[in-house]
């Protein structure tokens, strides 16, 4: 009777058993670990240990049929996996990197699966569509709801004050707003990443990757509670060309769907990085190791390295007998001026194609491309064209193959300011033509990076980042030197940056204005130093002129060595919004960058990452009356002690620069 008793409780057991709804996966060193529980609704809980780090969020994706993945929808079948491999990556921050992780794939009847992955640092998820008809999609809803009214530090877009739905167009670029999660504007969109400060010094950042045939993610905070909640830009319906020049197009109306998307579409990978210092934040590979691996079979012509660049000096060479301008003396003094530096390029910025014609084969008659690339390549110099958006779209494989074949080495396209899935798309065609005729690309004017920089190696730098070409125009209530000690630990953690520092006329907060002509930093001269280490930046601008960096040829030549890409990268000590100090090597020779904000202040750095053997450093370091004369500095050359330790001084906005190697 016992026996019939046990079975009969069995056999009621099992449909519960066989409907299990709730599912955890930790990541590989087991304290992170996510939820997903399957009701009316998909939600999410990441945990560490007994702290939520992201309370229950509902997931899902609202198709234009009516269907939506994620509400009631019936569970198939679940499947587990483990990952662990070595990546490559040479144009990176480090040469290889390892790709450790847990995974899970649910699948539904509705014809779509959902992939969670934990990581050590964090964790990502992604909706894949496994049905075999093209669809629509409306909407997608990400939300990250946390227990508490915590702190953020957020970029909203530049113009808050039009409706919401005109802010999906804008440059990417902007300060960083410090305020709770209630104190946000819920008129204002958000692009990520974006950071939320938790208990006990932890960190957590959202962003994104492999965002490919979709548009990117914005935030906001709809109603004052803590919470964000996507935002993504309807696909564009009627357009104009306008903007800067003609070129760019600008969208008028929109369709009521975000993106029209292929069977087997892989939606981005949403992602919750986990920090419980500062200083990891700066040093994260997420978005790196989620991206679709690259498609470009031959690697070996994409060359990173050095750019002088004329555009932020506004063509400010003097003591020549040549009135500097768009003109080929001007180009082939800042060649001259590339090669004594052993400088890989120049770039020829806004202006040698013909003003208003978005048309990149109409070119000034004080250009001759033909005889600048001949004298460049005499020099050991390549030439990168500058491109407008509408110029380089409207016939994006005529301009790479005759470019290419006139010997340009890339090109730095500009003004798109949006991140729908049209603009989206563009990326992806502009760097695979690009691949074609082995020509490198630098997005400016553009989005965050999301892996694309893996996927297509030749995509060299991005910018949407608040660069120094800000200070050509911006009065001291822009306040750069703090951005510079925040953006690190945010924007770069999405993937390299286009800054374009190296700025020789410096100045304290006292003495700084704006001026185009004759553009100056904020901050001291060894800051401009140090941000070559600190920044992640493979193809990297001297912003300055020919004839500043000529003057000051100490610091000219130490910027010169100094690589753009990296065998290694540890973050030595920071705090966002205070201060940086990052430590890069390449072929054994160690570089270090610190930084800080308006506070002047000691750090001692632990240097025990050198291991064993004799070092000695060449430091760049601020010098005594830097706090009044931004531009004052000392170098140094020491050995580095047997304790590994080691004290710097920093002034106010100030830096610190060192290059180390073995004795």
């Amino acid at each position: 009777m016992r026996t019939l008793f046990l079975i009969a409780a069995l056999l009621c057991a099992l449909p519960s058993l066989f409907a299990q709804k709730e599912y955890h996966l930790d990541s590989p060193d087991g304290k992170l670990t996510v939820t997903i529980r399957i009701d009316k609704q998909i939600t999410y809980t990441l945990t560490e240990g007994k702290q939520t780090l992201v309370a229950s969020s509902p997931i899902s994706v609202q198709l234009s049929d009516g269907t939506t993945w994620g509400s009631n929808s019936r569970l198939k079948n679940v499947s587990n996996r483990k990952g662990n491999e070595v990546i490559p990556s040479p144009f990176y921050k480090r040469s290889e990197i390892k790709d450790v992780y847990n995974e899970i794939m649910l699948n539904f009847r509705e014809r779509f699966s959902l992939i969670f992955r934990m990581y050590d640092e964090g964790m990502a998820y992604r909706f894949v569509s496994t049905g075999s008809k093209p669809f629509k999609v409306a909407n997608e809803e990400a939300i990250f709801n946390f227990e508490k009214d915590y702190k953020t530090f957020v970029p909203y877009v530049k113009d808050g004050k039009q409706p919401l739905e005109t802010q999906f167009s804008n440059s990417f670029e902007n300060t960083y707003t410090h305020v709770a999660l209630s104190g946000l504007n819920p008129q204002r969109l958000m692009f990520t990443p974006v950071v939320i400060e938790q208990d006990n010094g932890r960190k957590l950042c959202i962003a994104e990757s492999d965002v490919e045939n979709y548009p990117g993610m914005f935030l906001i905070n709809r109603d004052g509670k803590n919470a964000l909640t996507s935002m993504l830009a309807p696909f564009p319906k009627e357009k104009k060309q306008g903007g800067h020049n003609q070129l760019q197009i600008l969208v008028n109306e929109r369709e009521n769907y975000i993106a029209s998307c292929q069977p087997k579409a892989k939606l981005p990978w949403r992602i919750v990085v986990v920090a419980h210092n500062d200083k990891e934040l700066a040093d994260n590979d997420m978005v790196y190791k989620l991206a679709a691996p690259s498609r470009i079979k031959d690697i070996s012509w994409i060359r990173p390295g050095k750019v002088a660049w004329e555009w932020w000096n506004h063509w400010g060479i003097q003591n020549v007998d040549f009135e500097a301008g768009v003109n080929n003396e001007t180009y082939m003094h800042y060649i001259d001026f590339a090669s004594r530096h052993g400088i890989e390029y120049v770039i020829l910025d806004e202006g040698w194609a013909v003003n208003l014609q978005a048309d990149l084969f109409q070119i000034v008659p004080e250009i001759d491309l033909k005889k600048l690339v001949a004298y460049a390549k005499q020099k050991n110099v390549d030439l990168i064209l500058w491109a407008g958006y509408y110029a380089f779209a409207r016939d994006i494989e005529r301009v790479c193959k005759h470019y290419s074949e006139l010997g340009i080495k890339g090109f730095k396209i500009d003004f798109m300011d949006r991140d729908d899935q049209e603009m989206v798309d563009f990326h992806y065609r502009a760097a695979e033509t690009a691949a074609k005729y082995k020509l490198l690309v630098d997005f400016h004017g553009t989005y965050k990076p999301t892996g694309l920089n893996r996927t297509y190696p030749n995509v060299i730098n991005y910018e949407a980042v608040h660069g120094l070409e800000q200070m050509k125009w911006s009065d001291i209530r822009t306040d750069q030197v703090t951005y510079d000690v925040t953006m690190p630990f945010i924007r770069m953690l999405a993937g390299p940056i286009d800054y374009t520092q190296g700025a020789m006329r410096n100045a304290t907060k006292r003495c700084y204005s704006s001026c185009n002509d004759a553009p100056m930093s904020q901050g001291t001269r060894c800051r401009q130093l140090a941000e070559y280490v600190v920044f992640e930046s493979p193809l990297n601008m001297l912003c300055d002129s020919p004839t500043n960096y000529d003057r000051e040829e100490e610091c000219t030549n130490f910027i010169a060595a100094i690589p753009t890409v990296w065998d290694e990268t540890v973050a030595i000590n920071g705090e966002i919004g205070k201060y940086i100090t990052m430590a890069r090597q390449k072929e054994g020779v160690w570089y270090i960058g610190s930084l800080t904000n308006w506070d002047a202040r000691t750090l001692e750095l632990d240097l025990s990452f050198l291991g064993t053997g004799e070092w000695k450093a060449e430091i760049y370091s601020d010098g005594i009356n830097a706090n009044r004369l931004a531009t004052d500095y000392k170098k140094t050359v020491i050995d580095i002690p047997a304790s590994r330790k080691l004290t710097i001084n920093l002034a106010q906005g100030g830096g610190c620069a060192l290059k180390i190697s073995k004795r």
